[in-house]
């Protein structure tokens, strides 16, 4: 937790709670990389504070985990949100109120089982959940993207990278999200410029032909190199990167642009 004037630290305190604490806004990695040292079970589970976990959304989880053979997996829960976003696999909208004053809980308790969604591929978004070991081998967050803008995307590359290729969002595990309140309040990094230049494609062409996320989960990713509609994501990712480098705007006009 950081800059607390509302008791929450007394609170925590209080309750005897594992904790940490920054007097100033450390950022979502240096947080989440300080929590690691106080995890005493074999998983981490990642949630944004602006969002409502459903019931059994940590059983519908730990039943995918069972069902696979190794611990290379990255599982997300799935969130019903109350406004349109162009997101597949997000379940909008469904508006249950954008802040806990107006938080429609019984309501959304009663209906949010009969929302209709799908497993889906390309795991990215928390809430979410990966092993112990898997985050050690990919040395959890990257601090560069501070304060934490495609912080996300950059942490599901770095499992990418080291061999994980099970990203599945379950539909069952269900989490009510008011909205990025908190992102809201501070002055965010060019997180998609710092993608680009640590990675060398744009974070989309990721998303959209590495995860595939969002489209319906059909099992383990096996990306196809030599398609040529990658290829031309690739092309367009180093002209924008080239583009950025020398103009500082990476913007590439027309219908195809990434």
């Amino acid at each position: 937790m950081n800059e607390g004037t509302d008791g929450s630290l007394e609170w925590v305190r209080s309750q005897g709670f594992d904790y940490t604490y920054s007097p100033e806004n450390i950022g979502v990695c240096w947080s989440l990389n300080a929590c690691r040292a106080l995890v005493k079970t074999d998983y981490i589970v990642f949630l944004n504070d602006d969002m409502y976990m459903l019931p059994d959304w940590d059983l519908e989880l730990m039943k995918e985990i069972e069902a696979l053979p190794d611990n290379f997996f990255f599982l997300s829960s799935t969130t019903i949100e109350p406004r349109i976003l162009p997101h597949p696999g997000l379940l909008t909208p469904f508006y249950y109120g954008s802040t806990p004053a107006e938080f429609r809980e019984d309501d959304l308790l009663r209906d949010y089982k009969n929302i209709n969604g799908y497993d889906w591929s390309g795991s990215t978004w928390p809430p979410c959940i990966v092993h112990k070991d898997i985050w050690d081998l990919i040395k959890g967050y990257s601090v560069e993207f501070f304060p934490g803008l495609y912080s996300d995307p950059d942490f599901s590359m770095k499992l990418f990278q080291a061999g994980v290729r099970f990203f599945k969002g379950v539909s069952k595990s269900r989490a009510y999200h008011f909205g990025s309140k908190s992102t809201q309040r501070i002055k965010m990094n060019k997180g998609s410029k710092q993608f680009l230049n640590k990675w060398g494609i744009t974070s989309s062409t990721f998303s959209r032909y590495y995860l595939r996320r969002g489209q319906p989960f059909t099992g383990s990713l096996v990306v196809n190199h030599g398609s040529g509609v990658l290829k031309r994501a690739k092309l367009r990712s180093r002209i924008k990167r080239v583009i950025w480098a020398i103009t500082g705007n990476g913007r590439i006009d027309g219908p195809n642009s990434i």
